[in-house]
């Protein structure tokens, strides 16, 4: 056993004497240790037990210095502070798990120089591959993807060429889906409601979308408000007083950056005393179970999250394989009509 300065010098066990209570050679115990590629079911469920009565722990770092894979895989998230990127980091972890490889989170609340700095640590450590959703992300931090080493995957939008592999949708083509639906619906009056977009590409080109579709009508948006910071229930509402301080309402739709903004929305219209969706329609992205729990379920777009975080592991696992892998994956969305337009 080798002395562990972590714990108060105790010592700790090593491979070679889980090695030696499992009767294998040290080499077997390692792979078997590493997930037990080639190795037998019997051979592999010894080896599992002596590492736990031995209460032995791998050195994952000195494994890959030493030229093994690592097991951990890196993911940049933007937020997890509504069910978002949590349903899309579910996915991901599914499969990831069921492969013996595990997520190492960084959240970069959509600021560019911490997801900068977030991903140049991350990779000091030598993941067997990278999952982001980018945010604005900075010259320096592409160039650290284009140079990764490892499969990289961008989730969430297909719009942009990527680095390496991308999983998602076309948030242009799903904000352009919005823009026909309302004119199918027959508003002509249409306002855009967001959180601070500067640093939310998707959420960016979403806008875009819904302006172009709406162009293709001879149709312009007739306000928008933008607040900062992050999107949130409590923002949705404060800004949509403010929009309806500058439009009237009745016969305005009302298209914002995601479902927790127009469900404060709608909260605010229930506290005006306002009728959604004869005074005031509501649009949201996302499909989020609030949306479609409130007393109108919220017209909006379901981005399949969960399936994207399953495809982006599917995808990085694959080509640590030596899998040919598509570049680009495009799991769709799907317009839902609600009640609210």
């Amino acid at each position: 056993m080798t002395t562990d300065p972590f714990h108060g010098g105790e010592p700790r066990p090593t491979l070679a004497e889980v090695a030696r209570a499992a009767g294998v050679s040290e080499i077997t115990a390692s792979r078997a240790l590493r997930g037990g590629v080639h190795v037998a079911r019997a051979t592999l469920e010894r080896v599992e037990a002596a590492a736990r009565a031995l209460n032995y722990v791998p050195n994952r770092l000195a494994g890959t210095l030493a030229g093994g894979q690592s097991r951990q895989v890196a993911v940049v998230l933007p937020s997890l502070s509504n069910s978002v990127f949590a349903d899309v980091l579910d996915g991901l972890e599914t499969h990831l798990e069921r492969a013996s490889h595990h997520p190492i989170l960084g959240v970069s609340n959509y600021d560019p120089q911490h997801e900068e700095r977030l991903v140049a640590d991350l990779l000091s450590w030598r993941p067997a591959g990278l999952v982001i959703a980018p945010a604005a992300s900075t010259e320096a931090t592409r160039r650290m993807l284009a140079g990764a080493g490892v499969p990289v995957v961008e989730i969430m939008d297909i719009d942009p060429a990527p680095i390496d592999m991308s999983v998602g949708l076309s948030q242009r083509a799903a904000g352009r889906a919005m823009a026909h639906y309302l004119l199918g619906r027959g508003y002509r009056r249409v306002a855009y409601v967001g959180h601070d977009i500067s640093t939310d590409p998707r959420a960016t080109t979403r806008k875009q979308g819904l302006e172009l579709g709406l162009a293709e009508a001879e149709v312009a948006l007739e306000a928008t408000v933008i607040l900062p910071g992050p999107s949130s229930v409590p923002l949705g509402r404060e800004a949509v007083a403010r929009l309806l301080a500058e439009v009237p309402p009745g016969g305005l739709a009302v298209c914002f950056s995601n479902d927790d903004m127009a469900v404060g929305a709608m909260f605010h219209a229930l506290g005006a005393g306002l009728a959604v969706p004869a005074d005031l329609a509501l649009a949201g992205f996302n499909g989020l179970a609030i949306g479609q729990a409130l007393p109108l379920p919220l017209t909006s777009v379901a981005s399949h999250r969960a399936e994207i975080g399953n495809l982006a592991a599917r995808a990085l696992l694959s080509r640590l394989e030596g899998d040919h892998v598509a570049r680009v994956q495009d799991v769709g969305f799907r317009l839902i009509p609600g009640a609210t337009t």
